[in-house]
């Protein structure tokens, strides 16, 4: 995928760090598979680039970063980004500390930023939590920022990324979490055509979609995946994975999904959430 011409993005999502290192949820080490994520992804790329154009424009972190927000687990998180020295913008997941993520995350090259200008394109994080809830939600300040940013800047096609998903999964214990005005969002990027890609975590599942005027993408969890369409919490062994998205200076978006090798086998399914 990686082309001179466009903007190559790795995004990441729902990672769920503990608060130690060798923490485990639902017996995944996910710190673990945080690491080998990144690490494939840019041993990949790096065979794959050509000489000028190395590895990756940007890492979009879509939220869920940590399952014990802490100051130790996103320090770890940010010392794990830092050598690749790749631009990274995170955003909040409804696992995650807001505020602390602000304070941590927020170097030169690793930060919460809500806007970035690259190339033909605007890049445009929304937060979608409802601090204390499982669920998503828009305020009215985030459609307004929103708004604002594809008003002021009408010449550059626009991803939005945000963690909550805005789509129905068809798996209803995941959907009662959904963004609860998603039609809100679509209404306004319904107004404005340079809207051409919205890529969300949370569902820990791959999702594609393309609608008259946009595409629509969910990201894998870089830990364990819920089971696509059940209709209670299912957890699968399914591999971790990461999304890749490349942006072309023309409007067009393409991007996959690729996953570590092999499953989880030691992964422990239970049947009331974590």
């Amino acid at each position: 995928m990686n082309n001179p011409a466009s903007i190559s993005i790795l995004q990441l999502s729902d990672s769920h760090i503990m608060k130690e290192p060798d923490g485990k949820l639902l017996g995944i080490n996910t710190e673990h598979y945080f690491h080998a994520c990144l690490e494939q992804a840019f041993r990949l790329s790096s065979r794959q680039a050509l000489a000028e154009k190395p590895y990756f424009d940007l890492i979009l972190f879509t939220g869920d970063l940590a399952q014990e927000p802490c100051p130790e687990s996103y320090r770890r998180i940010l010392s794990s980004l830092e050598p690749y020295r790749t631009p990274c913008i995170c955003l909040p997941g409804n696992h995650d500390d807001y505020e602390l993520m602000q304070r941590v995350l927020n170097t030169d090259k690793v930060n919460c930023r809500k806007q970035v200008i690259l190339d033909n394109w605007q890049l445009i994080s929304l937060n979608s939590q409802i601090p204390g809830e499982a669920g998503g939600r828009l305020a009215e300040e985030e459609l307004a920022f929103l708004e604002e940013c594809l008003i002021k800047i009408p010449d550059r096609h626009a991803l939005i990324a945000v963690h909550h998903h805005l789509l129905e999964t068809k798996s209803p214990w995941m959907d009662a979490m959904i963004i609860e005005n998603s039609q809100e969002l679509l209404a306004i990027t319904a107004k404005y055509p340079q809207v051409k890609v919205i890529t969300t975590g949370h569902i820990h599942q791959v999702m594609d979609v393309r609608t008259s005027t946009l595409r629509i993408l969910g990201a894998p969890s870089t830990c364990f995946q819920f089971t696509p369409e059940a209709p209670d919490f299912s957890v699968s062994e399914t591999a971790p994975g990461y999304r890749l998205i490349e942006l072309y200076a023309d409007g067009q978006v393409e991007s996959e999904v690729v996953r570590l090798p092999g499953s989880l086998p030691e992964l422990r399914s239970i049947t009331h959430g974590y």
